[in-house]
């Protein structure tokens, strides 16, 4: 979708949208429009009981064309992303090709018109390629929003944003791939495509190299399959010569099958986006590649297939992680606190990181507590989970924080190794958390993001279609430029 930012409308533009807060209904005047068109808007904003909320829209015909007024709500920068994203879900497959909206008079902030154009791109992103078959009336036709009236600072403001949404698209495009296309060397080689020029330092290890190094964790749950494991390292180094800053390491197991402890038929489909963490993280660090942030992050992603096969591994092996810890396998289904367990090690002894933040679509307990509204957060810093959280809320993508403690942790000791990859049905997304708890040095701030009900969502959200959500990257983001950036 084309955005552009203009001093005046088009003329004669076909369709004219306008923002509208909830206080501003009761004196709705649409700048520009005659008596005769204003009584017809306001008319149908009280036939279609339009009040302003954000992410409403309301819809009337006048002599000169098409208006739709867009509730912003508060009128805050967050109720104007929202209209932006209800814009172009009305608009999208419409017919209409093009939109202008008029911000003359409204009050909005440059980043306010910024995140509104944001949202209408960010609404609009699809994936059609396997569709052959599709009938015109479902294929998109807006392509062009035009912004008037816009204050100063607007095009800095969504040169950031953009940024942003670039990001958003490949985690929704990693996200989306079937399986037989997105593998861990697949998912590898599309990466470094999208990212090629941005200034990212790229390091992928091979198998060869994984076992080198003694992860036997992360090599375990892929031995079943015939897709080799890769680990993708993407570092920016925004803020000069030195360590990273902060870590941000995402689970990407490619295909969950369970492995021998394999999962119900029903529903196993869905375990494509079981690299909903290796997602986020690979489109967070294109996104502050392409702003140029001014902080040094590594963003480390474990790729694995996890399947049945006559070499997998079994309920009961004992595997040796990279930190020397042996792991009795319970359950070959709880593989993703496995992948993570290596990930961290490695980048902790080879970058001397001090924060670490994971992301994973770790447990489906997580689903249990938390549906599809927040993510679940886990940490051993109260600051790093506050500033998580805080980041979550301002960004939209909300985390929800659990505990943690040693009586937890003892639900996952072995009688056989140093603990066992799975503790009892209850508190499943906790021991989940202890479990990569003991993989953290001490002394080292570390977070874990248990979002399995974030990455997929059945009914159409803001900013997305039903699909991929693209969960994670503006929380990234957002935590990263307030914490790390000078």
């Amino acid at each position: 979708m084309n955005v552009t930012f203009a001093a005046s409308r088009p003329a004669d533009p076909a369709v004219l949208a306008f923002p509208v807060t909830k206080s501003g209904v009761a004196t709705l005047a649409p700048a520009g429009l005659d008596e005769a068109a204003r009584a017809i808007v306001a008319a149908a904003a009280a036939g279609q009981r339009f009040e302003g909320e954000p992410g409403t829209v309301a819809d009337a015909y006048v002599a000169t064309g098409r208006i739709l007024l867009l509730g912003v709500g508060s009128g805050d920068d967050a109720g104007y992303e929202r209209a932006g994203g209800a814009l172009t879900a009305r608009l999208l497959t419409s017919g209409v090709t093009a939109v202008t909206i008029d911000l003359t008079g409204s009050g909005a902030t440059a980043l306010a018109a910024a995140r509104l154009a944001a949202g209408a791109a960010q609404r609009a992103w699809r994936y059609d390629i396997y569709r052959t078959k599709l009938a015109a009336d479902a294929k998109p036709s807006l392509t062009d929003v035009t912004i008037v009236g816009a204050p100063d600072g607007t095009d800095a403001a969504f040169a950031t944003r953009d940024a942003v949404t670039q990001g958003l698209a490949l985690t929704k495009t990693l996200v989306t791939l079937p399986p037989n296309i997105l593998y861990p060397q697949s998912f590898v080689d599309l990466v470094t495509k999208e990212v090629d020029g941005l200034g990212l330092e790229i390091t992928v290890l091979d198998e060869a190299a994984m076992a080198e190094l003694g992860m036997g964790a992360l090599l375990g749950v892929s031995q079943g399959s015939r897709r080799e494991a890769r680990i993708l390292a993407l570092r920016w180094n925004g803020a000069g010569e030195g360590d990273p800053a902060v870590a941000l390491v995402g689970k990407g197991v490619t295909f969950d099958t369970g492995g021998i402890s394999i999962k119900p038929a029903a529903g196993m489909e869905d375990m494509k986006w079981d690299m909903g963490g290796a997602g986020a993280v690979a489109g967070a660090m294109k996104t502050l590649a392409l702003r140029k942030a001014k902080a040094n992050v590594i963003g480390v992603i474990g790729l694995v297939e996890n399947m049945p096969d006559g070499n997998a591994q079994r309920p009961g092996d004992v595997v040796t992680s990279m930190s020397g810890q042996t792991i009795e396998v319970i359950n070959t289904d709880a593989e993703g606190r496995l992948v993570l367990c290596d990930c961290i090690t490695w980048v902790q002894r080879t970058h001397k990181v001090k924060t670490i933040v994971d992301l994973a679509t770790l447990t489906g307990a997580m689903i249990v507590s938390l549906g599809s509204e927040q993510g679940g957060l886990f940490a051993n810093d109260d600051t790093l989970a506050e500033q998580l959280f805080a980041a979550g809320k301002a960004s939209g993508d909300l985390l929800w924080r659990f505990p943690m403690g040693p009586a937890y942790d003892k639900l996952i000791d072995s009688p056989i190794a140093d603990m066992k990859n799975v503790g009892p049905r209850g508190a499943g997304s906790i021991t989940a958390a202890q479990f990569i708890a003991r993989f953290v040095d001490e002394g080292t701030r570390w977070a874990h993001l248990d979002i399995a009900g974030m990455v997929w969502s059945d009914k159409d959200g803001p900013t997305w279609g039903k699909g991929a959500t693209g969960y994670g990257v503006r929380l990234l983001d957002r935590f990263v430029a307030e914490h790390f950036e000078g």
